[in-house]
C-alpha cells in the first residue's frame, strides 16, 4: 500500500513470458519463435480462465452455445475416476494427469501455494494426497531444468515427483506466472502421476479427519476396485526408495565464505532419509561442506564436525541400522540435528518411543510453542508419525509443543549438542521463520555459548477503564472493517472486566448498539472533545487503532499536545510513535531502509514548490502520495509540471506533507495483513492480490483474498518483508503492508 518493492530475484537467463497469460512480449528477449507452452491450442484466439465442474460446463453451453478451454476437454474427454476409500467411500473426478489405477495412504495437505514444492517432497512417497486448498495450478509448473552450481533444481525439492496420486477440488487449466514452462496436467502426465479434480476436496477432508489418515485407491476404467491391489505404505521401507545411493559432497556456491574451524572447512554429515533440496541449500549457504550419505550408509566411519539426519517418508521403526548408529553417535559429543524423521530417529535412538498420530500434520500453518521461551513460531509440516514425550529419557526435555495438538514438535538434550524439530524450518513450501535453528546449529558447531533464553514476560498494564475512539463516518479508509474491529475490542474489553467508554459519533454503527460499550459519547473525534471526555471519565488508557484515519490522527494530536501525559492515560496497543511512522511518508521510507527494505525514489515536501522541483529530480512521472491522509486523499499520478502543481495544491488543502516518488504504475499490487501482540508473536491472517495494477487506490479497486498468482518463494519473500517492516515500526495489533 505504500508502495514497497521488494528486492527483484536473482537474474536469470531471460524467457519470454506467454501471451496466455495476457502479458506483453518482452523487449530483452531474441526475437526468435515464442516458446509455447504444452495447453496450449492457438494463440490467435484467447481463451478464459476456466474452473470447471459439470454444472459450469452446462451453464457455459447454455449461455454460449459452444466452449473451449482446456478443463473443459479434460471433462469432455470423459476419462473419470473414483477415489475408493477403505471406509467404502467413493468419490468420482475428472482425470488430468496419468490415467492408471494406484492405491496408497490418503492424507491432506492445507497450504495455500507451494504445490511444485510439496509434489516432489520425498516425504510423500506412496501417499494419495488431498490439497485443501480449492483452485491448484494457477501459476503453472516452473522449469525443472534450471540448476544451481550443484546440479539441484532451482525451484523443487527433489528430481522426481513422490506422490502417488493428486486430488483437487478445482483445477486451473490456465496459469499465469512470468516462471511457468508448463500447466500442472502436462507436469503430472510427464512424471506418470494420475490426478483428478472436481472432487469435494472439504468433505474429502473432513472425513479424514474424521476417521483419520486412512488407505485408499484411485481406479481408472475398466480396473475395479477390487482388481488393484492395496499397498500400506506405513509397512514398507519407503526411505530405500528415495534415499541416494551413493555419497555425494555439496560444496558451497561461489562467493559464499567457507566456515572454518581449527583451520579446517566446517564439514557436516547428513544421512539421507529423503531429504529435501532446500536443506542442502541452507547448509551449503552456511559456508560448510556438506557429505550427504544413503541412509544404510555407515556415517559413524566418516570424518564430520557435526551430524544431520534428515526428513523422510514412513515409519521410523522401518530403519533400525540407523537408530542404532544413531545411539552410538549420542554416546559421543559432536553435535547432533534432525529435521522430522530426523526428529523421530533421534527420539528413538534417545530410547523414546513414536506413534501413528490419527491424520497427521501436514501444511504450512502449524503453529509451535518453543519450551524456553514460550515464543510461538507458524511453520511448515508434513509427517504421520511423531515423539511420545511422555517417553523421553532422563537428560532429554521437549523443544517445541505444536500449538494445536499439544503433539510433540522437537526434543533437545539438556547438556549436550543434539536437538531435533519435526516441523521444516527450511520450509519450501512454507514460511522460514524457525530457520535461525540452522545457526543455532553452526553455533555448536563452534562450540559457542548458546544464545541467552528466557521465558520471562513483563507485567500486564493495569487497566480499569478504556477510551476507545470509534469508527465515526464510513467511507473509504474507515469502513465498515473499523466497526467490526471495533465491536470486538469492545467484547474483548467485557470480557475481561474493563469498563469501556466509546466516541463514536455515527449512530448508525454496530459499536454504538445497546449493550456493547458502558458508556457512549457521540461526539465527532477531535482533539477538542475527546479532551472533554478524557477529564470527565478519567480513563487510564485509550485505544486508537480501531477507529480508522480519524482516530490516528487524533491519536497524534492528543500526544503532541501533552493530554495523555497530563491525564495520565496510557495508549495500549500501537504506539503513537510507531503511528507517526507509519503516516509520516518520510519517517516509513527512513524505517524501510533501517532494515535494507528498499522504496521507489522519493522526496518529502511541505509546500507545492518543493513537490515540483522534487518530481523533476525524481523524474516523470511520478506519484504524489498525502501522508496522513484518508483513504489516499490528494493522492495521484503527475506527468509534468504543471500536473504536478495542481496535484499537490490539492494534496497540502487535505495534507501537511506530500511524499513525490517515482510511478509504478502497472507494478502487481499485493497486500499483507499482519497481526503481531506484545511478545513478538506474528502471524500474517490472509493476503490480497489486486486484480487491478499499481495506481488505482484499493478502495476502488478489485481485490482476491488470497492471492492466485504467487509462487510459494514469492508468497513468502513477500511475507517475511510483511513481518519484519512490523516488527521494526513496533505495531501491536493489526495492520496491512
Amino acid at each position: 500500500r505504500d508502495g514497497h518493492v521488494g528486492e527483484g530475484a536473482k537474474p536469470r537467463q531471460p524467457r519470454e513470458p506467454s501471451h496466455a497469460c495476457g502479458m506483453e512480449k518482452s523487449n530483452v528477449t531474441p526475437a526468435n519463435k515464442e516458446p509455447k507452452l504444452q495447453h496450449e491450442v492457438s494463440n490467435a484466439k484467447r481463451k478464459p480462465p476456466v474452473f470447471a465442474t459439470d454444472d459450469i460446463l452446462r451453464l457455459k453451453k447454455a449461455n454460449r452455445g459452444s466452449f473451449s478451454g482446456d478443463a473443459v476437454e479434460l471433462i469432455q474427454s470423459g476419462v473419470k475416476a473414483d477415489l475408493v476409500l477403505e471406509d467404502g467411500t467413493v468419490m468420482s473426478g475428472h482425470s488430468f494427469g496419468a490415467a492408471q489405477s494406484v492405491s496408497g495412504e490418503v492424507v491432506f495437505n492445507t497450504g495455500m501455494v507451494g504445490y511444485p514444492e510439496a509434489l516432489s517432497d520425498p516425504s510423500y512417497r506412496g501417499q494419495i494426497l488431498v490439497l485443501t486448498y480449492p483452485i491448484i495450478g494457477s501459476y503453472g509448473v516452473p522449469p525443472m531444468d534450471e540448476v544451481d552450481e550443484n546440479g539441484l533444481p532451482l525451484f523443487f525439492e527433489s528430481n522426481n515427483v513422490h506422490i502417488t496420486a493428486l486430488i483437487v477440488c478445482d483445477y486451473s487449466a490456465e496459469p499465469c506466472h512470468w516462471n511457468l514452462t508448463m500447466t500442472l496436467s502436462s507436469w503430472l502426465k510427464k512424471h506418470n502421476i494420475p490426478a483428478i479434480f472436481g472432487v469435494d476436496t472439504r468433505a474429502l477432508t473432513k472425513r479424514i479427519r474424521d476417521r483419520g489418515a486412512m488407505l485408499g485407491k484411485l481406479v481408472f476404467k475398466p480396473d475395479t476396485a477390487e482388481s488393484v491391489p492395496q499397498i500400506d505404505p506405513n509397512k514398507t521401507n519407503l526411505v530405500a526408495q528415495v534415499s541416494l545411493k551413493v555419497p555425494k559432497l555439496y560444496k558451497p556456491l561461489s562467493g559464499v565464505a567457507p566456515r572454518m574451524l581449527n583451520g579446517k572447512q566446517v564439514r557436516v554429515v547428513a544421512v539421507d532419509c529423503g531429504m529435501k533440496y532446500n536443506i542442502i541449500r541452507y547448509f551449503i549457504s552456511k559456508g560448510v561442506e556438506l557429505l550427504v550419505v544413503p541412509w544404510d550408509h555407515d556415517f559413524l566411519k566418516e570424518e564430520y564436525d557435526g551430524l544431520f539426519i534428515s526428513n523422510g517418508p514412513g515409519d521410523p521403526t522401518q530403519l533400525p541400522g540407523t537408530i542404532e548408529r544413531l545411539r552410538v553417535a549420542l554416546q559421543g559429543e559432536k553435535p547432533i540435528m534432525g529435521i522430522c524423521l530426523g526428529n523421530q530417529l533421534l527420539a528413538l535412538a534417545a530410547g523414546a518411543k513414536t506413534y501413528k498420530m490419527k491424520y497427521g500434520n501436514r501444511g504450512m500453518n502449524q503453529p509451535v510453542i518453543d519450551t524456553r521461551t514460550s515464543r510461538c513460531y507458524i511453520t511448515a509440516q508434513n509427517h504421520g508419525f511423531a515423539v511420545d514425550s511422555a517417553t523421553l529419557p532422563a537428560g532429554w526435555q521437549p523443544f517445541f509443543i505444536n500449538g494445536n495438538d499439544q503433539s510433540n514438535e522437537g526434543i533437545i538434550h539438556s547438556t549436550k549438542p543434539f536437538f531435533s524439530v519435526q516441523f521444516h524450518p527450511e520450509a519450501s513450501g512454507g514460511p522460514t521463520d524457525t530457520d535461525f535453528l540452522f545457526d543455532m546449529f553452526m553455533e555448536k558447531l563452534h562450540l559457542g555459548t548458546p544464545p541467552v533464553t528466557t521465558s520471562y514476560c513483563a507485567p500486564k498494564p493495569y487497566v480499569r477503564k478504556v477510551l476507545l475512539l470509534g469508527s465515526g463516518g464510513l467511507s473509504i479508509g474507515q469502513a465498515g472493517e473499523f466497526d467490526y474491529s471495533g465491536s470486538q475490542a469492545i467484547k474483548a474489553l467485557k470480557e475481561m472486566g474493563i469498563y469501556s467508554v466509546l466516541i463514536n459519533p455515527n449512530i448508525a454503527t454496530v459499536q454504538t448498539s445497546k449493550g456493547m460499550a458502558d458508556k457512549v459519547y457521540f461526539y465527532p473525534i477531535t482533539l477538542k472533545y475527546v479532551q472533554a471526555v478524557i477529564e470527565k471519565e478519567r480513563p487510564d488508557s485509550i485505544l486508537l487503532q480501531f477507529g480508522g484515519q480519524t482516530a490516528l490522527n487524533c491519536g497524534i494530536e492528543l500526544e503532541k499536545s501533552g493530554l495523555l501525559e497530563k491525564f495520565n492515560v496510557q495508549v495500549l496497543g500501537t504506539s503513537v510513535e510507531a503511528i507517526i511512522s507509519t503516516e509520516d511518508r518520510e519517517i516509513f521510507n527512513a524505517k524501510l531502509a533501517e532494515i535494507g527494505e528498499s522504496t521507489a525514489p522519493s522526496a518529502a515536501a511541505e509546500n507545492v514548490p518543493d513537490a515540483v522541483a522534487a518530481a523533476r529530480k525524481i523524474g516523470y512521472p511520478v506519484i504524489l502520495r498525502a501522508g496522513f491522509a484518508l483513504g489516499g486523499l490528494g493522492s495521484g499520478f503527475a506527468n509534468n509540471d504543471k500536473e504536478c502543481a495542481e496535484l499537490a495544491a490539492k494534496a497540502f488543502a487535505n495534507s501537511p506533507q506530500v511524499l513525490v516518488e517515482r510511478s509504478l504504475r502497472g507494478w502487481k499490487e499485493i497486500e499483507y495483513e499482519v497481526v503481531r501482540d506484545c511478545k513478538d508473536n506474528c502471524i500474517t491472517v490472509c493476503n490480497m492480490e489486486n486484480f487491478d495494477p499499481l495506481g488505482i487506490h484499493t478502495g476502488d479497486s478489485i481485490v482476491v483474498a488470497p492471492s492466485q498468482t504467487l509462487s510459494n518463494s514469492e508468497y513468502y519473500k513477500l511475507r517475511s518483508t510483511a513481518i519484519k517492516v512490523a516488527r521494526h515500526i513496533g505495531i501491536v495489533g493489526e495492520c496491512n503492508i
